[in-house]
């Protein structure tokens, strides 16, 4: 079957019947989103964060999260009032030197996720089946591939959701094997702290939430639950769901989150066994709570990386077509030739680099250089009455947009000067 996909979607002009149960037909975009928020670079973040420093670091993921929701309601707010993705609207809207750099430099962002991710999908390999990374990259390269280009989207999305109940559900059969001290991950969540040492894991759990490639994608899957644009009732109603979805699908990524330190501190933290590696932390969990707890790590990891691997690609076509002005198509060459760069571009990085590690470095190191300019143009763009209508930015949310884009620029630059 095709990828039919959200050209069609867009000319639907028949208007929808809001009813009890129709909000659950809205939830899919925001879960898509929230599955680049628990990827494998995540997962290492928050290992290293409950593994060295107990609970004192779940304040993190409670901000980052708030921080996430903030810009991905207002980027999906774009979508929604103007029919355009973030990418098609930097074409339509901006001189074209500062939507070619930004695009560019976002394609160049989006390859370094898919980096990250395939070598996530192939961690869970080796953990699972001693498959070697490269012939694991392979692997995870071919199905995210075909599955990208032999579904439809609702398909693929019905596909990451499953992915992303494994994982949950992967997650809270790893709590019942563990003693978690409630009080002290209450406490945890709610009041920040900043542990001799720590600084360097609060900006990486910090600094890596918000990543560019889902701003774009979130703007453009969004729209696969429109049908009347010229409606304003219908689009409002639209707003709420969607705001709906977002709240829901960020607090499934918090929970899992919270769930990856809770299982670092209970196994790692306790036993004075500070874990910076994935592999190693498959391999420790082991003897600790048993080999199904092992077992059931690296299958979480692996849908976690094949389901972040598939919205990478998903975003670089997206970003790619809107180079042209297009929305993502399948169908069409430029979506194509957007998910072929960014997947195998990163495909060949991996087999040139010698350290897998060193190869996520290099990924974070990009993303945090490009992810600046794309908050600030998604923040341009929101503000723009040309862009938006009546559906522009109010001052105090474009003032609470600009404190957030500040911090995590600010926190990403942060990151991006430790490495050196």
């Amino acid at each position: 079957m095709v990828f039919d996909f959200l050209k069609d979607i867009r000319r639907r002009d028949h208007k929808p019947r809001f009813g009890g149960l129709d909000i659950l037909k809205y939830i899919g975009p925001g879960l898509l989103v929230t599955v680049g928020f628990i990827d494998p670079g995540n997962w290492a973040s928050n290992i290293a964060a409950g593994s060295q420093f107990g609970y004192e670091l779940l304040w993190v993921v409670t901000l980052s999260t708030i921080l996430l929701i903030i810009l991905q309601h207002n980027v999906a707010h774009l979508g929604i009032a103007t029919g355009l993705c973030l990418s098609e609207a930097a074409t339509m809207h901006t001189p074209t030197w500062v939507s070619r750099t930004v695009l560019i430099s976002a394609m160049g962002a989006s390859i370094s996720t898919s980096l990250a991710e395939i070598l996530g999908s192939a961690v869970a390999l080796d953990m699972l089946f001693d498959i070697p990374i490269p012939a694991g990259s392979i692997m995870a390269f071919i199905f995210v591939i075909t599955m990208l280009f032999t579904n439809s989207y609702q398909k693929i999305e019905k596909f990451i959701i499953a992915f992303v109940s494994i994982i949950g559900l992967s997650f809270l059969y790893e709590l019942t094997l563990i003693d978690i001290n409630w009080a002290q991950a209450g406490i945890g969540w709610v009041k920040p702290s900043f542990p001799q040492g720590s600084m360097i894991i609060v900006m990486s759990v910090l600094g890596a939430v918000v990543m560019p490639h889902n701003l774009f994608l979130h703007s453009e899957i969004i729209q696969s639950r429109q049908w009347n644009l010229e409606d304003e009732k219908v689009i409002r109603r639209q707003l709420d769901y969607e705001l709906f979805d977002t709240l829901f699908s960020m607090v499934i990524g918090w929970a899992i989150n919270s769930a990856i330190i809770l299982l670092a501190v209970s196994s790692f933290f306790i036993n004075h066994l500070p874990v910076n590696e994935l592999q190693q932390a498959g391999t420790i969990l082991k003897p600790l709570l048993g080999n199904n707890a092992a077992v059931v790590f690296g299958v979480a990891l692996l849908f976690a990386g094949v389901a972040s691997t598939i919205t990478s690609g998903m975003a670089g076509g997206s970003i790619f077509a809107g180079l042209f002005g297009e929305p993502f198509d399948i169908h069409d060459s430029h979506s194509r030739l957007g998910v072929v760069i960014s997947l195998f571009i990163a495909l060949l990085i991996i087999f040139i680099i010698s350290n897998p590690y060193h190869g996520l470095i290099i990924s974070q190191m990009v993303l945090s250089i490009q992810l600046p300019f794309t908050i600030f143009l998604q923040i341009y763009l929101t503000s723009s009455v040309k862009v938006m209508g009546k559906y522009v930015n109010k001052p105090r949310t474009k003032v609470a947009l600009l404190i957030v884009g500040l911090i995590v620029a600010f926190l990403n630059f942060k990151l991006l000067f430790s490495f050196f």
